[in-house]
């Protein structure tokens, strides 16, 4: 006979709702404050100040909320702090822009690389969450490793041929974009869960960069 979990009481559940809604204010809630900020006041460094600041709560925010700050979100928002900073002290529109080709590229080279040396670093990035396979892993970290690439290299291509507003907007959609990415997995990370684990509905994971 095999055991069945216990279902979730409703404080675990209303903890878990709210950890979903703070997850997806850290990943999102910078970017989308800077592109408000710019076209409010057209002003690229003002939005700067906006994304440093956002990018800071952000992270202070879901650390205080769930204890712990997912590594890429981590990665992520330490980046914009850094380059946002930089774009701050140089008076530059460039650090914040290149950002995005930095982060995406880093992260590409990770899971390609990861694979290639035969790792599964986003294994190994999800712990426990999903249990699947080790050919159904590596076929899914060279799905994000492509995403992350093609983003790294959309945004060079903006960035190197558009007008800041065309960029901005194009930063905006990119977060879309990665939500609809990371959505069309699950149905392969569904089709190759652990026997046991089909009931669950994977949280896929994050590429909003």
């Amino acid at each position: 006979m095999t055991d069945t979990p216990p279902p979730e009481t409703a404080p675990e559940a209303a903890r878990k709702k709210n950890a979903a809604w703070v997850r997806t204010a850290v990943d999102y809630g910078a970017p989308i404050a800077f592109a408000v900020a710019f076209f409010a006041t057209k002003n690229f460094q003002t939005a700067t100040w906006v994304l440093v600041a956002a990018s800071a709560l952000a992270l202070v925010l879901g650390y205080l909320v769930e204890r712990r700050v997912a590594l890429l979100p981590l990665f992520s928002g330490v980046m914009a702090l850094i380059f946002g900073t930089l774009g701050l002290v140089f008076h530059s529109d460039v650090f914040v822009k290149i950002k995005v080709t930095v982060v995406n590229a880093a992260l590409a080279l990770f899971m390609i690389g990861g694979v290639l040396t035969h790792r599964a670093p986003l294994k190994a990035l999800m712990g426990e969450a999903v249990h699947l396979p080790d050919a159904a892993w590596r076929t899914l970290t060279l799905r994000y490793g492509g995403y992350f690439a093609f983003a790294a290299v959309a945004n060079e291509i903006v960035r190197l041929t558009q007008t800041t507003d065309m960029w901005v907007k194009f930063r905006i959609g990119l977060l879309p974009l990665a939500i609809l990415f990371s959505l069309s997995q699950v149905p392969f990370m569904m089709k190759h869960m652990a026997k046991g684990d089909e009931a669950k509905t994977p949280e896929p994971p994050d590429a909003g960069f």
